[in-house]
């Protein structure tokens, strides 16, 4: 497809009605779904190694980076056999304190950049930003879309925006495209923003800043993965999905990989397609792991609190 304003506007109008009773109903449902503790145990293991291990505050220091970058390398330093998480996710200049910390590990450093969270900036300054956190050695960028195009169906100016973030990436960092679902008012604007993050050339689409009042839900989740199913058998392409803040439970992680599971399929159960944006998440899947693991709940002390 070539893009225009016009076609944009064709396609995504023209993509199907999203029934809200419905996406939430069966959101819902899928929920409900309880596990064996065998199965509880691997999706544990598997929800920590989908981890974005996140810290993004005005207060951030290399100090606190660095043991968060340890944490993320090992979740549980009493159990070795404990999964690394997916990423450490940082602030560019930030980056190089991550990159330090988490070193000859599978770790990732994910930085968010384009003048997160607001995204209020001049094209050139998002681009600088995305280009210092590639240089100092992000593996991946986290971008904001301008929303306030989006809203006003200024399609186009979005979609060039991602194409060129996509282009100040390079060939060494995938670019996840947040669209802070919480701010897009409809389920029908959700579905239309995945797919134009898809076809500008996202590498993973995901809800939310967590910066905002409503973040990552079943129901938007569930949309969204929905989405990407539909693009591969449309293109052939696989994009991931990153649902982002306010789950933080191992309950609520285990509720969205059943969505996963049950809507996207297997092959994103794999933490190169699926993550999970937390910051108190990875603690009380340590918790609970450790409670399968010895029948009882350790002490308050039992893990760190970042």
């Amino acid at each position: 497809m070539t893009a225009s304003d016009s076609t944009l506007r064709r396609f995504l109008h023209g993509l199907p009605g999203v029934d809200a009773v419905g996406l939430e109903a069966r959101a819902a449902s899928l929920g409900t779904r309880s596990i064996k503790t065998t199965a509880k145990a691997y999706a544990i293991d598997l929800a920590i190694s989908m981890v974005d291990l996140t810290t993004l505050e005005g207060a951030d220091t290399p100090g606190k980076v660095r043991a968060l970058g340890a944490k993320a390398v090992h979740p549980d330093p009493t159990d070795r056999t404990t999964p690394a998480t997916a990423a450490v996710c940082v602030y560019p200049d930030m980056v190089a304190a991550a990159k330090e910390a988490v070193a000859g590990s599978t770790v990732k450093v994910a930085s968010v950049a384009t003048a997160f969270p607001a995204g209020r900036a001049a094209l050139s300054v998002k681009l600088a930003d995305v280009r210092d956190a590639v240089a100092a050695g992000a593996d991946e960028i986290d971008m904001v879309i301008d929303r306030g195009a989006f809203l006003a169906g200024h399609y186009m100016k979005v979609y060039d925006e991602i194409v060129a973030v996509k282009e100040a990436c390079g060939t060494s960092a995938r670019l996840k495209v947040i669209f802070e679902t919480g701010e897009l008012s409809t389920y029908d604007n959700i579905r239309r923003a995945s797919w134009l993050g898809m076809l500008a050339g996202a590498d993973f689409i995901k809800t939310s800043t967590g910066k905002v009042a409503v973040n990552a839900t079943p129901a938007n989740t569930l949309l969204m993965l929905e989405a990407v199913r539909d693009f591969r058998a449309a293109t052939g392409v696989q994009i991931g999905v990153k649902p982002a803040g306010g789950i933080r439970t191992t309950k609520d992680a285990i509720k969205f990989l059943v969505l996963v599971n049950e809507t996207a399929g297997e092959d994103w159960l794999d933490n190169h397609w699926f993550r999970f944006g937390a910051s108190s998440l990875l603690n009380d899947l340590l918790m609970q792991r450790q409670k399968l693991a010895t029948g009882r709940y350790s002490g308050p002390d039992y893990v760190t609190v970042d």
